[in-house]
Formats: C-alpha cells, sequence, structure tokens
C-alpha cells in the first residue's frame, strides 16, 4: 500500500499502486485488479483521482505516440502522454493543442476524463471539442471505440466523465494551426466588475485568449485582464526554461491573512505599471506556475482547497460580487483568483464542467472549519445563481449541488463502469 495524495494535499491515503507499462496489459489487468481507478499525474486538486483503501491503474508509463500527420495535424497517442510533451513535439511542426489548462503536467487521459478548459473557450471550446476518437477499456475487459458517429453516447458519456466510465487507452486529437510558439499579448488594469465584464465583451471577437486575475480581497473586483493573439509568424529563439521548484513545505501555510493583503495590492500596482501591449512565449503565457515546481507546498501540511464554479452570464455580475463579498468579510483569501469568461456554446461532454457564463477559482490555505463554513456561504450562492462547481478542483461539494448541476447525472449512470470508484463518486454518487 503506497500513500497517494492528490494537489490539494488535503489528505493522504493508501492504495495499492498498479502501474500500467503497455496498453495492450489493461484489459487483462483491470479485469485482476478492481474496483479501481485510473490516475495519471495527480494534478487534480481534490478527490477525484483518489480511491483510498483501492487500487490505483498508473497510467505515466502508456506515453507513447502512436501516430501524427503533419498535413491534417491529426495525433493519436496514448492516454498517458503529457500535455507538455504533445506540445514540444507538434509546435515546431506547425501545429499546437487547441485548448489546454493553466498546466501542461497533465495526462491526455486526465484532460479528457475533465474535459479541461483554458483561456480561449469562448472561441474554442473545451479539450472534448477536439477530440476525434477515444479507445476505452471497460473493467470486463471489453474494448470500446467511441467517436462522434461510432458508439457517440459513450464518447459523450467519458468527456468530462469524472474518470468512471471505463480507462481511457488511446486517443485521437485534431490539433490547430500555428505559426508561432509566441503570442502577441495586451495587459490591461480594470477598476471593477463592470470595467472586467466590458473587456471581457469587447474581447472576445478580437482575441483568441482571455483572462484575468483577480484581486478578491479587495471588495470592489479590481484586477488585472490579459489577452492573447498567436503571432502569424515569428523567429525567435526559444527562450531557456529557468524552472525553480518550492524547495521545502514551510509549517504553515504562506497564504494567510498577514501575507495576502500586501501581496494583492502590490501585484495589482505592479502589473498595472507594467500594464501594455507585448510578446510572450506560449509556455510563459499559458503555465505560469508550470516555473514554479511543487507550488503546492506553500500551502503547509494542512493542504488547500480550490473553489472554481460557473455562473450564467445573466446573473454573473451580481453573483460574483456577491462572492467577493463573502470572502471579503470571512478574513480568507486567495492571491491565486482568476475570474473569466465562458463562450456561448455547450460542452459535448455530459458531465463536462463548462457552461456559458462567467467562471471564478480560488486557491484557499486549510483553516478546517473557518474556510470549510466560507465555501457553505459561496455555495448558497452558486446554488440560487443556477450553476455549478469543477469536480476536477472540489474536495467537499455538497451532493445536492452537484445533482442540480449536473442535469444530465442520471443519463451518465448509465455508462457508469461498476468496476471503477473513485472518493469523489463515492461521495457525490454514493459508490
Amino acid at each position: 500500500m503506497t500513500k497517494i495524495s492528490s494537489w490539494g494535499r488535503l489528505s493522504a491515503h493508501k492504495h495499492v499502486v498498479t502501474e500500467i507499462n503497455d496498453r495492450t496489459q489493461i484489459p487483462a489487468l483491470l479485469q485482476s485488479h478492481h474496483p479501481g481507478l485510473a490516475y495519471g499525474m495527480g494534478r487534480s486538486y481534490g478527490d477525484i483521482c483518489l480511491n483510498p483503501g483501492g487500487v490505483l491503474w498508473k497510467t505515466t508509463k502508456l506515453d507513447r505516440f502512436i501516430s501524427f500527420n503533419n498535413k491534417t495535424g491529426i495525433l493519436r497517442c496514448e492516454a498517458g502522454v503529457l500535455l507538455r510533451d504533445i506540445q514540444r513535439l507538434v509546435i515546431p511542426r506547425g501545429w499546437i493543442l487547441p485548448v489546454t489548462p493553466g498546466t501542461q503536467l497533465v495526462t491526455v487521459g486526465g484532460a479528457i476524463a475533465n474535459d479541461v478548459h483554458g483561456k480561449n473557450h469562448h472561441a474554442l471550446g473545451s479539450f472534448g471539442d477536439h477530440l476525434l476518437q477515444i479507445r476505452l477499456v471497460r473493467s470486463t475487459g471489453e474494448t470500446i471505440d467511441c467517436d462522434h458517429n461510432q458508439q457517440h453516447d459513450w464518447f459523450t458519456a467519458t468527456i468530462g466523465g469524472l474518470g468512471l466510465t471505463g480507462v481511457i487507452m488511446e486517443a485521437e486529437i485534431q490539433l490547430q494551426k500555428v505559426a508561432s510558439a509566441w503570442l502577441n499579448t495586451e495587459t490591461l488594469a480594470y477598476a471593477n466588475l463592470d470595467e472586467f465584464f466590458h473587456l471581457a465583451d469587447d474581447s472576445e471577437a478580437k482575441w483568441q485568449h482571455t483572462v484575468s486575475w483577480i484581486d478578491c480581497l479587495s471588495g470592489i473586483g479590481r484586477g488585472i485582464f490579459m489577452r492573447a493573439n498567436p503571432i502569424a509568424e515569428d523567429s525567435r529563439i526559444t527562450p531557456k526554461a529557468r524552472q525553480l521548484t518550492m524547495p521545502f513545505m514551510p509549517p504553515v501555510s504562506l497564504v494567510n491573512r498577514l501575507t495576502l493583503y500586501p501581496f494583492n495590492n502590490a501585484y495589482f500596482y505592479l502589473q498595472k505599471k507594467q500594464a501594455g501591449p507585448g510578446i510572450v512565449y506560449y509556455e510563459k503565457f499559458f503555465y505560469p506556475l508550470d516555473n514554479l515546481l511543487e507550488w503546492n507546498r506553500m500551502y503547509g501540511p494542512k493542504g488547500f482547497f480550490q473553489y472554481q464554479s460557473v455562473v450564467p452570464r445573466a446573473v454573473g455580475k451580481q453573483a460574483v460580487q456577491s462572492m467577493l463579498k463573502e470572502i471579503a468579510r470571512s478574513g480568507e483569501g486567495s492571491f491565486l483568483a482568476v475570474l473569466k469568461t465562458f463562450g456561448n456554446r455547450e460542452a459535448i461532454g455530459m458531465m463536462s464542467f463548462p457552461q456559458p457564463g462567467v467562471t471564478l477559482a480560488l486557491d484557499f490555505s486549510n483553516n478546517g472549519a473557518r474556510t470549510l463554513k466560507l465555501f457553505e456561504r459561496l455555495d448558497a450562492i452558486v446554488r440560487e445563481a443556477g450553476g455549478r462547481i469543477y469536480p476536477a478542483k472540489d474536495a467537499r461539494m455538497p451532493r445536492d449541488l452537484f445533482e442540480r448541476g449536473y442535469p444530465k447525472l442520471h443519463e451518465f449512470l448509465a455508462y457508469r463502469d461498476p468496476g471503477i470508484s473513485s472518493a469523489l463518486s463515492r461521495r457525490l454518487i454514493g459508490y
């Protein structure tokens, strides 16, 4: 038994870890070792990637590229391939992943199971919108090839399916043509939520990527808005990666009441002073936190929560303002706070998180009951607004909010693999 924790480090549970080295082993392995759960890099924040007391099928050695057509941009690979390795293979060849989350240190299987989104949902949707085929293995050993035409119901159940429909063996992805690894960017300060929404609306038609950092403690919703477009052509030399590592875990969280207010204030004014146009390498713009390995250690031994919600656009300003007021009133807070809009498009997956509206994501140190009580108040705002919480980031969502936020849950359960279980499924589905 090996102790495994998720990225939030809220707890560490014992698991039987079984490594999958060859995709041809998967059907036999799943039949002999279950109930289990596919486990990649463990970058989910909560308990969606954990199976306490049970089996984890570790997939990181399923890292082979199967085929790549440089003319069409169609890539086929195993589910354990990292998004980082795809980017580094295809960008020099004139292609790029259309959608990636805030870290590239996740597997293709994890990106599918959580139907991850990036900074360009209004333009290109979520990861599932660019999948052409999935090869899925059930715990019975059955293999299912599903796509937009063949076994379409399995396709839509598996995209955003929380890892519960089977183990993803392979996937085929349609990449996006790109001329350069660099982006034209513009950074702008905004003073309140009205200005944020104006910038978001004004940017959607002209900018492929939009995102903002928000000062969740200011009480007025001020922040820094960033937008970017791929450069048509650029011959700049790839910058050398300068990665640092959080060298140790401090005895208490470095993110606390003494540090948050001065940090947020300093960050806002520094970024405001440096605002304007620029040219930025794709890794720096898309994955800024990847430059600090093990950054989750800064939250200390108790770990941290991430709370990410999405609410409909019609009530977006009111709901976000209410959440910010509750956060400021609580004395809790985050300097990793992201506010952005989702486009007016429905996700392909039955259980996918993105929906038209506005999404707010914040990290909170684990301060026990005080933090959980704040989440209850935030839940009430999301519930009243008709929104939902992101399972990939969640460690404590109440079951009623999950069921209300994901109206296709009962349809999805028909595709649930009974030989697969997770801490999240037992908490929110019951088994």
